[in-house]
């Protein structure tokens, strides 16, 4: 592996929630455990509350918290930017910024210019741009980028996207899995299982996820209900209105809120099939925990989906706002014997291989002249 290293990683961890949280407390775990020092430096206040109106933090772990963990940084605390940049420039021989949002970028830019010719800065993006941008995004982020030294991906688009807007070199390793939630009973689900009838939407529901055009293919077909259980970006509302307009309320189960990380399980395990309908995607932690849990997954070719998803083999892929396409996609999975065989496609998760592979990359970054 090379020489071992101070490593600083900056991003988000709990308290706050979901999976860039878990990714960057998990990334922090396995590079100590490769034998690099390392701390993590995150936030207080990530967010204004006007800016993300839905549950930022829990209360109970989603898993192992990093020894140490600091909370430096505030969205409203400038100086706070700049004394973590300066204490850092002694402390580490290589600062990881998680970048999360354009929000974030102005902190994370003060931040890299108070480092200026101290540790290599390596920005590790999970979405370079966001799904739904405004303008003043790009420039937000080329403020980050243009102070790195390497721009680590998750996929070839993002790469091509990041190359647009720094000269530094950049890298594609694909997410690793996610953490392992506990399961009650490990004994492996049964293929033939009986059939449950029911599909599953699960994650921050947001427009470039695409669950209007599943609720559209959901009134196209027979005999199937759909659970939707995640958080609301926009509030409910409009959901439940087109739910109406489409006559489904009756096959429709809205569970908006977050969901603790102890309830996932159950809910994938709960439902035949989990549907990702997104119009936009980079790389998604879902449909590898659904696989993992032995239930298909049907998406649509955009992100890594088509790398994620074998096509009639663990699930069945589809054209992004298709609505007829995906309408066929969910009456198929109920034709006689297709969701049997799709169960038996699943093979074995990704495993510790994916994560030694991610932390080589990140470490090959943080080596200077990488």
């Amino acid at each position: 592996m090379g020489r071992l290293m101070r490593i600083a990683i900056v991003g988000p961890t709990h308290p706050y929630k979901g999976g860039v949280a878990q990714h960057t407390t998990q990334l922090a775990h396995r590079l100590a455990a490769a034998g690099h020092e390392v701390s993590l430096e995150s936030w207080l206040r990530q967010y204004p509350n006007r800016l993300y109106p839905g549950q930022q933090r829990v209360e109970v772990p989603e898993m192992p918290v990093f020894p140490g963990t600091r909370y430096p940084l505030s969205w409203n605390r400038p100086d706070g930017w700049w004394r973590l940049g300066r204490r850092l420039t002694k402390q580490a021989d290589v600062v990881i910024l998680v970048l999360v949002s354009p929000i974030q970028a102005p902190a994370l830019a003060v931040l890299a210019r108070a480092m200026k010719g101290g540790p290599r800065i390596i920005a590790l993006c999970h979405n370079v741009l966001p799904h739904e941008r405004r303008s003043i995004d790009e420039r937000f982020v080329k403020a980050v980028l243009g102070q790195a030294d390497a721009v680590l991906v998750h996929a070839v688009k993002e790469e091509q996207l990041a190359k647009t807007l720094t000269a530094a070199m950049t890298a594609v390793c694909p997410l690793p899995p996610p953490h392992r939630f506990a399961v009650e009973d490990e004994t492996p689900p049964d293929p033939d299982r009986p059939l449950t009838h029911r599909l599953l939407f699960f994650g921050l529901v947001r427009p470039y996820k695409g669950l209007d055009v599943l609720l559209r293919a959901l009134a196209k077909t027979q005999d199937v209900t759909l659970v939707v259980a995640g958080e609301f970006w926009g509030g409910v509302d409009s959901t439940v209105a087109l739910i109406d307009e489409l006559g489904i309320a009756d096959r429709v189960d809205l569970r908006p809120g977050y969901v603790q990380s102890a309830e996932v399980p159950g809910l994938i395990r709960g439902s035949d099939v989990m549907v990702l309908p997104y119009r936009d995607s980079t790389a998604s932690w879902n449909g590898s925990l659904a696989l993992e849990h032995g239930v298909p997954v049907i998406a649509t070719r955009v992100g890594t989906m088509a790398e994620q998803v074998r096509d009639e083999v663990d699930g069945l892929l589809c054209d992004p706002e298709d609505v007829d396409g995906l309408a066929a996609a969910i009456t198929h999975v109920y034709e006689p014997g297709v969701l049997q065989t799709l169960r038996r496609g699943i093979g074995p998760a990704a495993g510790e291989e994916s994560w030694d592979r991610y932390v080589e990359v990140v470490s090959g970054l943080a080596r200077p002249g990488a």
